[in-house]
């Protein structure tokens, strides 16, 4: 991995920043050997993370955010200083945020549980939705009218064109098919 790394950062970042910065002439082999800090600025993001991708993240992001201020540099050749002034910056700022995170959750988190206990169940949910699919059309509208737009008997059989006690037929069968689907599928 690392001898990738080196490979990587002492051929392609001059070139990535030289594209960056506009210059257009082709880079002599002491400009390309000036960037072997590379490999220590990955190793010292390593170090810091302890973790090969979060290093290459922080290394990363730690170059890009000194290739667009590298115009503003007073000394030029102080780039190296600055890019790992940079990472150890991101690194702090990370970790600072990842504890402030963890404190959050360990003051609410507790709080948090009990409200998600009461959350509805979604998984429920959806088993009752491809249930009520399969019911016959007539008793599945009767349970929508009667218990999802929450009518009234007279209001569903005045929708439905039928009497208040077909209404209460077809809800009763249409319930009782529905709790019989739904049990059958917890058993499965």
């Amino acid at each position: 991995f690392w001898l990738s790394l080196i490979g990587f950062y002492v051929v392609f970042m001059p070139l990535y920043v030289a594209g960056l910065l506009g210059m257009t002439r082709r880079l002599q082999y002491y400009e390309v050997a000036a960037w072997r800090p590379w490999v220590l600025i990955a190793g010292l993001a390593f170090l810091l993370t302890g973790d090969r991708n979060r290093a290459d993240d922080l290394a990363h992001e730690a170059f890009v955010r000194c290739v667009g201020r590298f115009a503003h540099l007073r000394a030029h050749r102080a780039f190296d200083a600055y890019l790992r002034r940079a990472i150890v910056n991101l690194h702090t700022s990370g970790v600072r945020h990842r504890y402030v995170e963890r404190e959050w959750l360990r003051r609410e988190g507790p709080r948090l549980a009990s409200a998600t206990a009461s959350l509805p169940d979604i998984a429920g949910r959806e088993d009752l939705w491809r249930a009520l699919g399969t019911l016959p059309a007539r008793q599945r509208a009767a349970l929508v009218l009667r218990y999802y737009e929450d009518l009234s008997e007279n209001d569903t059989a005045e929708v439905l064109g039928c009497s208040v006690a077909a209404v209460k037929s077809l809800v009763a069968r249409g319930s009782e098919t529905l709790r019989t689907t739904i049990v059958e599928g917890e058993h499965r």
